[in-house]
């Protein structure tokens, strides 16, 4: 029977590929730094891609990997098997988004991501082992994710969301569970094997429209403030100290266009993702 591991199970999207696997009626096997119980669905492994010599695995035939491509590319020559078919790896549209990034340390941080995409196909077509790198846009799951729920958080907090101008730009959230699925797909699907896939989700809407729509998820009235661009700028540099994972950069690009085509994933292995309605009950 074919067999999977799953890298990164027990994050956000891993874990919702580990339940549509076991829905399908795969007992998979999964990989995490620290022990685990065997749940008689679920066969755990401890291992840590930075130290790939501990880690024992019996032979699988499908590997996703939802942790950092950079961290998989070190661990892969001890993973390959002679069982092993497809690897199906999540990355992110940031790799072309940001990788101009106005900010040194984020471009140097998403070269790297995208020097690890090349660097695993590289090292598959050698072996070879088939390939899928999807990209998904941005990604979120209701009170579990660091994009969607954050903004909750603050509207829980502020009561209301300043923006950065007018929040015109063009984004396109996707559900974690539908990146699962699209994973699972693609790594089914002969066609799917050595492409890069952008992966957006149902609906194209403006930055402004997304946070009205947290706002909705919430049952609370839309409270969006736009603030001018040369202001947010400047209270970002002055708050600094307090708010250090944020960045000035983030107003900007609310104004930019985020938007991929979702026709090659859609025609080469099904993808179908739901419209942006969350729901925080």
């Amino acid at each position: 029977m074919a067999k999977s591991l799953v890298i990164g199970a027990s994050g956000l999207v891993g874990g919702y590929i580990l339940q549509h696997l076991i829905d399908r009626g795969e007992t998979p096997f999964a990989l995490s730094r620290s022990s685990r119980t065997n749940s008689g669905s679920v066969e755990w492994f401890e291992g840590n891609l930075l130290d790939p010599a501990a880690i024992d695995i019996p032979p699988f035939t499908t590997l996703y990997c939802t942790a950092l491509a950079e961290q998989l590319v070190l661990a892969l020559p001890r993973l390959i098997n002679p069982a092993l078919k497809r690897i199906v790896v999540i990355t992110s549209t940031s790799i072309v988004t940001k990788i101009d990034s106005e900010i040194p340390a984020e471009r140097e941080l998403l070269r790297r991501y995208a020097d690890s995409e090349r660097r695993l196909a590289d090292i598959c077509e050698q072996s070879g082992i088939e390939w899928t790198i999807l990209r998904p846009t941005v990604i979120y799951a209701e009170g579990h994710d660091a994009n969607i729920t954050r903004i909750a958080g603050l509207i829980k907090k502020w009561g209301f969301i300043p923006l950065a101008g007018s929040g015109k730009g063009l984004r396109q959230p996707v559900h974690a569970e539908d990146v699962a699925i699209g994973a699972v797909d693609a790594a089914a699907s002969a066609t799917a094997a050595n492409r890069i896939y952008a992966i957006p989700g149902g609906e194209t809407i403006s930055y402004r429209e997304m946070v009205g729509r947290i706002f909705d998820g919430m049952r609370r009235p839309r409270r969006i403030i736009s603030i001018a661009p040369v202001i947010w700028r400047v209270g970002f540099f002055i708050l600094n100290r307090w708010l250090p994972n944020a960045n000035s950069a983030m107003g900007t690009r609310m104004s930019n266009d985020m938007v991929f085509d979702s026709a090659p994933a859609r025609n080469e292995f099904g993808w179908d993702p739901r419209p942006f309605r969350p729901r925080f009950d």
